[in-house]
């Protein structure tokens, strides 16, 4: 692949593979790199080999959309033309000046002591999203677990968290975390959507655009019924009980405003809470490399060019909307890196389908996101004795002092007076709490790294031309 036009591709979710798959298809060298040991990213999640899996279908909803990219990337590997690099992460990634100007630096290993750079002419982003978690007394107790965590043990390693589960926050996440678990022998008892169904009738013209997904929404819920789940819809975990471990939760229904109903309560038992208050998209390398960034994630334009030369991303990055929304994007991605690498004109009358897909599926999202915001009273619930920042064990009350005595206006100034966001996670999974506990906005950073890297392998890097 040295002489003809080289791509990099980051994530090997739907998004990547889509993207890989389509500039392959037009006679691009590609490099696929993933953090994970197969790819398929979160969605298409594969249980190990060697754990005999005899019907791994049974846990996706989409198995021939996963064997069609399975398929081909298996072929365009045996080929040459996509080389796919598994158990790396990416830490970086860089322009340069020279006849390959992107590079991306990346470990290798379950140590992540051994750097890799891969050289291309172009990147595509396509690096997924991950869960927001908003703190609540209890939270950390085992037995607590997110709902995208549930659903990768029950997926990658075919094991339930509990017996007794109750899967609560809200989004469309929640549905199949929630079937799954069922399906798989668990008893779910609760299903605790804070979402308020009065929304869904101002949104019915985006919603009813995408049928099909409210047809397997209709499915998931018909499911949950004959597994005997009960939904509490406009309901929040307000506490998880325990000392060892979790026990139970206290749910508790929301008025019109999002906030706790006096007299609503009720206890659950339980040995397993899932729990996610919907996704929020990795940015991280591409604000490293400097690129613009929307409310929703990384802004693109019709052809999912950012606004950095030779950086294209796809997927959850640039908004979170589910695997059909990013294979859309991925596919459209493709395309356009290939002409352009090329030296010719992209035309989108070629990716017409995949461009109307996108522009329904965006719609759709941004409809449910509005259905499915958190509630807007979830902070007054965190007690001041609770953990938000578990990296560095930052309580609320040292988040609120900070804001309310020390006068902090800015999420980096509240990091600096209690270290929230500066352990191993760099603020990725406690920024939303910390915002919404000190009333600082949730700006974006820009971080030299994406993750926590060696000093040896920075010390082995090449000078700067």
């Amino acid at each position: 692949m040295t002489d003809r036009p080289h791509l990099v591709v980051v994530g090997a979710g739907p998004a990547g593979l889509a993207g890989a798959l389509a500039a392959a298809a037009r006679g691009i060298g590609v490099t696929l790199v993933d953090a994970a040991d197969q790819a398929g990213g979160q969605f298409y999640r594969q249980p190990a080999a060697a754990l005999g899996a005899r019907r791994p279908q049974a846990l996706h909803h989409q198995w021939r959309a996963w064997k069609r990219l399975r398929d081909g990337l298996d072929r365009y590997c045996a080929t040459g033309l996509i080389r796919h690099l598994t158990d790396h992460h990416v830490w970086c990634v860089e322009r340069r000046s020279g006849s390959r100007p992107v590079t991306v630096h990346a470990l290798h290993g379950p140590t992540q002591e051994e750097g890799i750079d891969v050289h291309a002419d172009a990147v595509l982003l396509a690096t997924g999203g991950y869960e927001r978690v908003l703190p609540f007394p209890g939270w950390t107790l085992p037995g607590v677990v997110t709902a995208g965590g549930a659903q990768a043990m029950l997926k990658g390693g075919l094991v339930l968290p509990g017996r007794t589960a109750v899967v609560a926050g809200t989004g469309p996440l929640l549905l199949p975390v929630a079937t799954g678990l069922a399906a798989a022998g668990a008893r779910v008892a609760a299903l605790v959507e804070s979402a308020d169904p009065a929304g869904v009738p101002r949104r019915i013209p985006a919603l009813a655009a995408r049928p099909d997904k409210l047809a397997e929404g209709a499915g998931y819920a018909a499911r949950l019924l004959r597994h005997g789940v009960r939904a509490l819809p406009r309901h929040t975990v307000v506490e998880a009980h325990g000392t060892e471990r979790l026990t139970a939760v206290t749910v508790a229904a929301l008025d019109r405003n999002g906030r706790i109903r006096p007299g609503g309560s009720r206890l659950i038992r339980c040995d397993t809470l899932a729990v996610g208050q919907g996704m929020l998209p990795h940015t991280d390398l591409a604000e490293t490399l400097g690129c613009a960034l929307s409310g929703s994630g990384v802004r693109v334009d019709d052809e999912q060019r950012t606004d950095v030369p030779g950086v294209w991303a796809a997927g959850e990055t640039t908004g979170i909307g589910g695997a059909a929304l990013a294979l859309a994007e991925g596919h459209i991605a493709g395309r356009s890196i290939a002409a352009r690498l090329r030296g010719t004109a992209p035309d989108p009358r070629r990716w017409v389908a995949a461009a109307r897909a996108r522009t329904r599926l965006r719609h759709f999202y941004s409809a449910l996101d509005a259905v499915c915001a958190p509630p807007a009273g979830w902070a007054e619930q965190v007690t001041d004795d609770t953990l938000v920042c578990r990296c560095e064990e930052v309580t609320a009350g040292e988040v609120r002092s900070a804001a309310g005595t020390l006068g902090a206006r800015d999420l980096r100034t509240v990091k600096l007076l209690t270290r929230a966001g500066m352990g191993w996670c760099q603020g990725r999974m406690c920024a939303p709490a910390v915002a919404g506990l000190t009333g600082c906005p949730l700006t974006e950073g820009r971080r030299p790294f994406a993750r926590p890297v060696p000093l040896g392998v920075l010390a082995a890097l090449p000078e700067p031309d």
